[in-house]
């Protein structure tokens, strides 16, 4: 105890005004009551965030914070305490050097948990610290598979293929149930959108997209591969015994700290089923729209295509650019008791209260075309179709827009000008176009400076020539990048925003779309009207000191568009060397 006869760590909560004396009395009084340690008490009360607390330790106690991801697990030291210790303390050995185990824990500050291991394994002990969900994950990857999967040895991997579901429910055992479990709680703590499992002829790698990239967690036990594949299937309601077809489900996830919608695709490999899992977060699908990141004037161009009472709006990218949460915050925004919202999806990737939302389903016959044909007759005022696949569907889609509806929807083009000329080379007539079309917006997501490790530096000749060959102008004097470190997981980025284009159809840009004018013209014309390229939002993202040339740059470029740099071996190898580095 100090001289105020506070612990260090109460003191230290004290001085970063995190808590208050008074509010330390009454923990330390409930501590007492529910034998729960203090700093569980703090995360808990949402006080204190576990990464702050972590923080807080590693600077004023010199404990060091480890990822558990990047350090190597010595399994026979690990087995050195019993499975149950390990989770009852939330602890894990990781190695031993120098006579000292290296012991990560939770709760470093467990004075009882490090003289327990001690006396178990009868040495001194080095703790280190690493988040609680890490822990967890990695007890149940190194613990939780120790017994057979199954008590029946004459059950091999292949045979489950020939179970039924309640059957195969039998078979996988507890510690595959809470090896899936943790990985799916882990990835939404983490604020993951992607779960990769991918078999591979001599492990089930797994991969988390952090991002928007994807990052390599440990893999489980090569004899886990064929039940933990089973046990996704079982949760998404899929045909476990169908392992030459794709299939898609979806799972609502009550977790222990989070609930999620869970979308499942699975795809048959030559070494086994290769399954992704979808995370969506409502909080993070459904915006408001000023938390979207659009410039000023990006927004309020949006606000004005929102205001149109009928014309067709679409949003554009490539997968993973935002398009959903766009499409879904602007839903919401416009969703009033006074209108009527149809939507029809495949699939429906998140319910949104008030807004009536049909599921594509062409086993049945149900698909865009027939389900728009019945939307049409439900008396809406507002329309959002999934994406425009085929001609059919852009068709009727055109055709709503231009009587008395607004119509939402999505196209994978690479700017915003593209998409107009996509319709049309999909066998439109340049005047329905024309007619129906009120805007596009197209956008991308960047990855944003992680703000723990951000530093300002002053940029090199050659990346001053090339920020002027790129963006036709000069570079700051000085810029921004992360310098990595562990809050960031060493990549210099934490955190996404998104940069877009919005291209408003006014009289000037139909008289060049009815007269047939490339995809390049039209773009010219709205940048000399004043429209943002995505290339300029990302610039105006760089000035901000809030991402950096190289995330830009592998996020924008397009040979296609970008002539400038075109058959230019100094800026290609250049532009080669910025796009390996930043990913």
């Amino acid at each position: 105890m100090s001289e105020t006869g506070y612990s260090r760590i109460e003191n230290i909560l004290i001085e970063a005004g995190l808590i208050s004396p008074d509010q330390l009395a009454g923990l330390i009084t409930e501590k007492k009551r529910s034998k729960k340690r203090l700093p569980r008490l703090l995360i808990e009360k949402g006080l204190v965030s576990e990464d702050r607390l972590h923080s807080l330790i590693e600077e004023k106690l010199n404990i060091p914070l480890i990822n558990l991801n990047d350090y190597p697990i010595d399994p026979k030291m690990a087995g050195s305490i019993p499975p149950e210790t390990a989770m009852k303390l939330k602890v894990i050995p990781i190695s031993k050097k120098k006579g000292r185990i290296i012991l990560a824990m939770s709760d470093p500050l467990d004075l009882a948990a490090v003289d327990e291991v001690a006396m178990i394994t009868g040495s001194e002990i080095y703790p280190v610290m690493a988040s609680e969900s890490s822990i967890n994950h990695m007890i149940i990857q190194i613990y939780g598979f120790k017994d057979n999967i199954s008590s029946d040895k004459n059950i091999k991997k292949h045979d489950l293929n020939n179970l039924q579901n309640k059957e195969v429910e039998e078979v996988v055992s507890a510690p595959v149930v809470r090896m899936v479990s943790s990985l799916i709680d882990r990835a939404i703590e983490e604020g993951a959108s992607d779960i990769h499992l991918e078999p591979a002829a001599d492990k089930l790698r797994i991969r988390l997209r952090l991002d928007g990239v994807l990052h390599d967690i440990p893999s489980p036990p090569n004899h886990s591969q064929a039940h933990i594949i089973s046990r996704i299937k079982i949760l998404a309601n899929l045909d476990i015994a169908e392992r030459r077809l794709p299939q898609d489900g979806n799972i609502e996830w009550e977790g222990s700290k989070k609930s999620a919608s869970l979308r499942i695709s699975t795809l048959p490999t030559v070494h086994g089923e290769k399954i992704v899992i979808r995370i969506l977060e409502k909080d993070k699908i459904v915006l408001p729209l000023d938390q979207l990141g659009f410039s000023k004037n990006n927004y309020s161009d949006l606000l004005r295509l929102l205001i149109n009472q009928n014309g067709l709006l679409l949003i554009t990218g490539p997968t993973g650019s935002g398009k959903t949460t766009s499409l879904y915050s602007a839903l919401n925004y416009l969703n009033k008791p006074e209108v009527n919202i149809v939507t029809v999806e495949d699939p429906v990737e998140f319910q949104l209260d008030g807004i009536n939302q049909v599921q594509v389903n062409p086993r049945i016959n149900r698909k865009f075309v027939n389900s728009l044909r019945s939307i049409l007759r439900q008396d809406p005022d507002i329309i959002m179709v999934g994406e425009i696949r085929d001609l059919e569907t852009a068709r009727i889609t055109l055709q709503a827009a231009m009587t008395g509806h607004l119509v939402l929807s999505t196209l994978h083009t690479n700017n915003a000008a593209s998409a107009v000329t996509r319709l049309v080379d999909m066998g439109l007539e340049d005047y329905l176009v024309s007619a129906s079309m009120v805007g596009v917006i197209a956008q991308r997501l960047v990855r944003t400076i992680c703000s723990h490790c951000k530093t300002d530096y002053t940029p090199e000749t050659e990346e001053k020539y090339f920020f002027k060959r790129f963006f036709g102008k000069e570079a700051p004097a000085k810029l921004s990048h992360g310098s990595e470190c562990r809050h960031c997981n060493h990549t210099g980025y934490r955190g996404r925003t998104s940069i877009q284009e919005v291209l408003v159809i006014n009289r000037e840009l139909k008289e060049l779309i009815m007269a047939g004018a490339s995809a390049e013209i039209i773009q010219q014309k709205a940048v000399d009207m004043g429209m943002r390229t995505l290339i300029d939002d990302g610039l105006r993202c760089i000035e901000a000191g809030r991402t950096t040339i190289g995330e830009i740059v592998r996020t924008t470029y397009s040979s296609i568009f970008d002539t400038s740099l075109t058959g230019n071996t100094r800026d290609l190898t250049y532009l080669a060397r910025l796009r390996n580095n930043d990913k």
